[in-house]
């Protein structure tokens, strides 16, 4: 009797497996941003020029994660970005050596130990080691600026159309913001349409 009983558990365990691994699988969320490692980028950029936009995290830091979960899952900011830039993500930590064109390296300070930054991390951040930070690079891989912390969607998008529409080529940061507030403060004092019955 326990034999069977025995045969039936393991029964039901194998037969309901394939659905419990189904079932963990279905709740990740796959990202909907083609993100590249920034050696893949900067070949990309060589074949066809565009913008990088990077952002740099660490596997331990949540704000990163929550960057992952709410502002790069949003359908209009992930479409946005895939158009505009090639998407890097670079984990400052790194213990991987960074190779650009067969020739430039950058390793991590503490290679074999814990922690330490990989040396692109720290060049492109200027040494301000700050998680999450997000730097754009424009077509010729020049230096635009680099933007810590975490953003929500909507806070998000007037960093990405900066950059990504060209803005910051005839117009400063603060006269953006100034005219984004305006056009905020014109739609908010708009008179409701007469609504007919």
């Amino acid at each position: 009797m326990k034999n069977h009983i025995r045969h039936y558990t393991l029964l039901i365990i194998l037969i309901s497996l394939p659905g419990m691994i189904f079932a963990q699988g279905g709740t990740e969320k796959v990202s909907i941003i083609e993100w590249h490692s920034f050696a893949e980028a900067y070949k990309l950029n060589k074949k066809k020029p565009k913008k990088m936009f990077i952002d740099v995290y660490t596997d331990w830091c949540g704000w990163c994660k929550k960057m992952d979960r709410e502002t790069f899952q949003d359908p209009e900011t992930a479409k946005y970005m895939q158009k505009h830039f090639y998407c890097v993500k670079l984990n400052a930590e790194t213990k991987d050596t960074i190779v650009i064109d067969d020739t430039v390296k950058f390793v991590n300070s503490n290679p074999k130990g814990k922690g330490g930054n990989n040396q692109l991390a720290v060049e492109l951040l200027k040494g301000k080691m700050s998680y999450p930070s997000y730097v754009f690079l424009n077509e010729k891989n020049q230096y635009l600026t680099m933007i810590p912390g975490f953003y929500p969607a909507a806070d998000f998008a007037p960093f990405i159309h900066y950059f990504g529409d060209d803005i910051y080529l005839n117009t400063k940061w603060e006269d953006y913001q100034a005219s984004l507030k305006k056009n905020a403060d014109k739609k908010a004092a708009a008179p409701e349409p007469d609504k007919k019955k």
